[in-house]
């Protein structure tokens, strides 16, 4: 394809992005405009200033607009090692939710918030090799394990399954009397 050039670009990716049932990487996202990844980080910076509902997920972004909203979601705070941070969404997803997002408390920052979007090991998988590729921290090594998500499912029969599964597996932080 012949490079683009400003909003003629954005158009063209915002409608790749809006066609696409699956999130689309910044990488392919480039290659198709024919620009670096950095022109493609601004660009969805643009397109989001401009009310557009694109998210950055670890798979690639997201439009949002018109997606299933039947879902129900449920915040569920979580307590584990570094270590264990695979096996959790694995539970999690497992169960039949998506983890759309982790939350930690900075005591500087105050609510840090991290879009994670895995409904599937496969997912899972994606998300936990780009974790490795680029060398990143878990936001739970900020708060020493605590932290909190938000899931996602069709029905609350599959978030409270989600939750047994969380708790027989030692992930849900509860109340103790």
């Amino acid at each position: 394809m012949k490079k683009l050039y400003g909003e003629d670009r954005r158009q063209a990716l915002l409608q790749k992005i809006k066609t696409s049932h699956d999130p689309v990487t910044g990488g392919e996202l480039a290659a198709f405009a024919n620009v670096s990844r950095q022109v493609i980080v601004s660009d969805m910076t643009l397109l989001k200033a401009k009310g557009e509902p694109i998210i950055a997920t670890s798979q690639g972004y997201l439009y949002l607009s018109g997606r299933s909203t039947e879902e129900i979601s449920r915040s569920i705070a979580c307590l584990h090692t570094k270590e264990a941070a695979e096996r959790e969404l694995q539970v999690l997803v497992d169960a039949g939710v998506t983890v759309k997002d982790v939350t930690v408390e900075h005591p500087v920052y105050g609510e840090l918030t991290a879009g994670i979007h895995v409904s599937s090991r496969q997912d899972v998988e994606r998300f936990m090799q780009r974790v490795r590729d680029t060398g990143a921290s878990y936001l739970l090594e900020l708060t020493g394990g605590y932290h909190l998500h938000t899931i996602t499912a069709p029905d609350a029969q599959a978030l409270d399954r989600a939750l047994d599964s969380m708790r027989e597996h030692g992930f849900l932080l509860e109340e103790t009397e």
